[in-house]
């Protein structure tokens, strides 16, 4: 692969290449709300660097390639390919879901976002997830949708109704129980804690 995209890079030319990385880093960036230097952080490269990718004037080394990608979640060749189209549709279908017993959790976001996750939590009448801790200093946030939800977080229950929100530390014990007779919606987002 690597002489491949060595090879493609020969043939469209370097300065063509330079400014395809320059935007598609931009843009990956922008996408996930992020500074340049946040992205920095997360690659592990210096800020000028990350400066010079966003600018079209770097001729980075493989291995800050790599670092970019890696922190993107994305291979090299589409951090150098043509811009494609900003936006794309994903099917309900297409999105990961899990089964839990009875409850189905299923991931919003069909590009995974560095230390955040977000799902959507169908509880079934009477059902019980138990959650699993995350990370030490992860934070959670959860919403109620519809019908009612109880979460238990390190022995303190709480209540929610639709709209209700509860922030929470991501890293105890927890679970979510639907303690009515009719389905419950909620939403789940993570913030994982760097180590």
């Amino acid at each position: 692969m690597r002489d491949n995209l060595l090879e493609r890079c020969y043939l469209v030319g370097m300065d063509d290449v330079a400014s395809r990385l320059g935007h598609n880093v931009r843009t990956l960036r922008e996408s996930r709300a992020l500074t340049q230097a946040q992205m920095a952080k997360l690659a592990k490269v210096p800020r000028a660097t990350w400066a010079n990718l966003e600018s079209g004037a770097a001729n980075p080394t493989l291995a800050v390639l790599d670092r970019v990608a890696t922190a993107f979640q994305v291979t090299i060749e589409e951090l150098i390919a043509a811009p494609r189209s900003e936006a794309s549709h994903h099917p309900r279908a297409s999105l990961p879901v899990k089964a839990r017993g009875a409850v189905s959790v299923r991931k919003l976001l069909p590009d995974p976002i560095p230390g955040m996750e977000i799902d959507r939590i169908d509880l079934p009448p009477r059902a019980k997830m138990i959650g699993v801790p995350h990370t030490p200093g992860t934070r959670e946030y959860l919403t109620c949708e519809s019908g009612t939800l109880v979460l238990v977080a390190s022995g303190e229950e709480y209540r929610l109704a639709p709209g209700d929100v509860v922030a929470f530390r991501g890293d105890q014990r927890h679970s979510y129980v639907n303690p009515e007779t009719k389905p419950a919606i909620a939403y789940s987002v993570v913030v994982i804690a760097r180590r």
